[in-house]
């Protein structure tokens, strides 16, 4: 089983960032945007915040940490859930790494996270949904 590093939720549950630092030391920021014209909908940001990789929040870090940072995600999101009940629909994409990748397109990325997000999102209750690199999961 993954270790899950220890997240430090944010003061207002509602704000929706969380940050976390693998034991590696890579810094986290995982973000639940408030969809504008719906509130009950979220876009889940998830990305690197260390200077080493020059503000490239999406870069592979590639330090063997990625089911422990998944694992980490999993119980970050379910964190959020439960302190957030009203939210009906959540967004996420997984950014291109080089503009030869088309947007209409899923990302190797895109198709890993939808994956974990049947996980963390059952079948039973949540329907997911990929268009190009954006994957919605909306609750049934």
């Amino acid at each position: 089983m993954p270790k899950v590093f220890k997240y430090h939720p944010p003061p207002i549950p509602s704000a929706g960032v969380y940050y976390f630092t693998s034991d590696a030391g890579v810094d986290y920021e995982v973000r639940f945007g408030r969809k504008q014209g719906n509130i009950l909908a979220v876009n889940i940001v998830f990305g690197v915040l260390n200077d080493e990789y020059d503000g490239e929040e999406y870069v592979l870090t590639n330090k063997g940490e990625f089911y422990s940072v998944m694992a980490t995600l999993q119980v970050i999101i379910a964190d959020f859930q439960r302190k957030n009940q009203s939210v009906h629909t959540y967004e996420f994409s997984g950014e291109p790494r080089d503009e030869s990748e088309s947007l209409d397109m899923p990302t190797k990325r895109t198709t890993l996270y939808l994956k974990y997000s049947k996980k963390i999102f059952p079948i039973s209750d949540w329907k997911h949904t990929m268009s190009g690199n954006k994957v919605s999961i909306e609750r049934l």
